[in-house]
């Protein structure tokens, strides 16, 4: 197999290994009917006697939702009373017994606003002999959007977009998409309380924070309306004068904050994070070493524009190659998520983005083989998950009357990786744990 081959297997094998459905499976358990939860190798256990439970209840949101709501399912074996699953379009089958949404992403729809209704309504309707089964992955803020009163879903997909072309860090959309719903930021606990409360979430976010993952729907939320209105003035946002009141409002203390630290909302509640970025590094690298490479997982917490993270990976193929006595290629993977100020009018994603950087990085390198792959099969508005690049894809690019910098320069990675043979094309894979990057020589 060629350099290139191996780049997908790997890649590949690192999705399998985060696949979020084996996830809930490994981390949910029915014995001698007591229901036991808990994170990757059995950390932070809880259990709940489902002889004292009148009805077990399923709400999931995500790229996810489905595969993981259908794996819940298939633990429970019979109890689940019903529930509901908002996911992106074309990410899952209907789960028999759920009612089952599909929605926008990045950006919200009204089909997102009917899930997240439907998820309020089942926490709502969920009674101190309830449990209420909380299922999250990554895209479950933009899926389940419920703006306050006085802000309308146009307002809310005005802010997104335009915190998304400014390159705002996911913790910071979050911030502000928290104070902009009545279901993130711990507010669904509020609902279904005092109803029994377990979460599992898959997380797509460098470190796994519990209030950033889905942005927090079940947890205690750290950010306040000062801090969302910090993030609108960080990237110049003019909102819309709903939006600006409305957070305005909430800074002077005439709408309610979001859940804090020792509500009684959480007394019931435990969260538990069953499968991460790491999990997927991890994967990669086995099968890398199968392959007959030296693997190692350089990092796990890539963040800023990917353009300059490309720039500090480039540092690492001009490093030292393999020395002492083992003359096995190296395998390089790192994780996390980066992001893309959009100045052009190209398309593409921040992994073909960073994909491209690095391709221009590596020109005229025989011996490299680079990648960017976002493990949900998806990078930003279009078909690709991400791309695979070596030292001839500028050049390749040239023969074609393609400049890889103007590309670059125009957001425009998709079109000149799409011409050069370069895009990875998975379609949903079933996790969302952020994004693998891959460097072989």
């Amino acid at each position: 197999m060629s350099p290139r081959e191996d780049a997908r297997r790997i890649l590949d094998a690192a999705v399998a290994a985060a696949d979020a459905a084996e996830a809930v499976r490994r981390s949910l358990r029915v014995d001698g009917g007591v229901l036991r939860a808990a994170g990757p190798d059995g950390a932070d256990p809880r259990e709940v006697d489902l002889a004292g439970v009148d009805g077990v209840w399923i709400v999931a949101a995500g790229k996810a939702a489905a595969q993981m709501a259908g794996a819940a399912e298939e633990v429970l074996a019979g109890r689940v009373s019903g529930g509901t699953v908002t996911t992106r379009d074309g990410h899952g089958e209907p789960v028999p017994g759920l009612e089952h949404w599909e929605a926008s992403h990045p950006v919200p729809d009204t089909r997102g606003l009917a899930g997240a209704a439907d998820a309020l309504r089942v926490a709502r309707g969920a009674g101190e002999r309830d449990l209420l089964l909380v299922l999250l992955s990554g895209g479950a803020s933009a899926l389940w959007p419920s703006p306050p009163p006085g802000v309308s879903l146009s307002d809310l997909r005005t802010v997104t977009a335009r915190l998304l072309r400014a390159g705002a860090t996911i913790r910071e959309l979050n911030a502000v998409r928290k104070h902009l719903s009545r279901i993130a930021g711990g507010w669904l606990a509020r609902a279904a309380f005092p109803a029994r409360v377990v979460t599992l979430a898959v997380s797509d976010v460098v470190g796994s924070p519990l209030d950033v993952i889905a942005s927090g729907p079940t947890v205690p939320d750290p950010t306040t309306f000062a801090d969302a209105l910090d993030v609108l003035a960080r990237y110049e946002i003019d909102a819309s004068g709903p939006v600006r009141d409305y957070l305005r409002e909430g800074a002077a203390g005439r709408r309610p904050e979001t859940p804090k630290e020792g509500d009684a909302a959480f007394e019931r509640a435990s969260t538990h994070v069953v499968a991460r970025n790491r999990d997927a590094l991890e994967g990669g690298a086995a099968a890398a070493e199968r392959l007959g490479y030296r693997a190692r997982v350089v990092a796990e917490d890539l963040e800023g524009e990917a353009r300059a993270v490309a720039r500090e990976i480039a540092a690492l193929v001009r490093g030292p190659g393999p020395g002492g006595d083992d003359r096995r290629p190296l395998a390089l993977l790192l994780g996390g998520e980066t992001t893309v100020t959009v100045r052009g009018r190209g398309r593409g994603g921040r992994n073909q983005e960073l994909a491209l950087a690095l391709a221009l990085e590596i020109e005229g390198r025989e011996d490299v083989v680079a990648a960017a792959l976002g493990t949900d099969g998806s990078d930003g508005p279009t078909d690709a998950a991400g791309a695979i690049v070596d030292g001839g894809t500028v050049a390749r690019g040239e023969r074609l009357g393609l400049s890889a910098g103007d590309a670059l320069a125009r957001n425009d990675s998709h079109t000149f990786l799409r011409a050069t043979g370069d895009l990875v094309v998975t379609g949903p894979t079933g996790t969302n744990v952020s994004d693998v990057v891959l460097l072989l020589r």
